[in-house]
């Protein structure tokens, strides 16, 4: 794979190192010559010094023969202006993009380019850790932020023997997975939740709450 990298700080100086490292054609370009002492020695692609969304730039970095290209200077305006001429000019088949404002991410992915909007991504990381094992979000789907959650919930002491349909609500949520004892599967058809189970559950965002309340009233008795 021909990838090309826009942006040289320490994400894009990693990523093009664990690209060629892999064997991948690689190219970083960034505005300033010095970005490139933060790639590891052994190196084996190419350096250019240009700005990142400047066609001519581009196109000597091979851009025409590029399959992937990764926008990832400090500045949302380059990443994006970068981004989409690689996709909508070039026609470059993997396009992504580093975007540090949430609203503007999810407008540019509807425009067909893969947005990493890190302010979210690092919140939801961080709450993930904060969450610990007995509830944590284990990533989204969709737009840059999120319209789908994976989340995992542990099922109640109350709970014996409900049926997995308890938790699969049509709008809100699916019942993807269950880890018990240490083991995690598919769910067959008719298959039990038990005390302790951690299911995985993937939810529609807007409907986090009701779904988590649902999981902790699993056993009890209607009011």
């Amino acid at each position: 794979m021909r990838a090309i990298i826009a942006g040289c700080g320490r994400v894009g100086a990693q990523l093009a190192g664990a690209l060629a490292a892999d064997g991948h054609d690689v190219v970083v370009i960034d505005k300033n010559g010095a970005a490139f002492d933060r790639i590891e020695e052994g190196f084996s692609g190419e350096t250019l010094k240009g700005i990142v969304f400047d066609q001519a730039t581009l196109e000597r970095a091979g851009i025409r023969k590029a399959q992937a290209f990764v926008a990832v200077t400090s500045g949302d305006n380059s990443n994006i202006v970068a981004a989409r001429t690689a996709k909508e000019r070039y026609g470059v088949e993997r396009v992504i993009c580093r975007i540090y404002d949430p609203p503007r991410a999810e407008i540019f992915e509807r425009l067909g380019v893969t947005v990493i909007a890190t302010a979210q991504w690092t919140a939801e990381s961080v709450l993930r850790l904060l969450a610990g094992e007995e509830e944590r979000i284990e990533g989204t789907v969709g737009t840059a932020s999120g319209d789908v959650v994976m989340v995992a919930v542990r099922v109640p002491a109350t709970c014996h023997g409900v049926e997995i349909s308890a938790l699969n609500r049509p709008g809100q949520s699916v019942l993807a997975a269950i880890t018990r004892a240490g083991n995690t599967t598919v769910p067959a058809a008719g298959a039990l939740l038990e005390a302790g189970d951690l299911v995985h559950l993937a939810v529609e965002r807007g409907s986090l709450a009701v779904v988590r309340r649902a999981v902790g009233l699993l056993g009890e008795e209607p009011a």
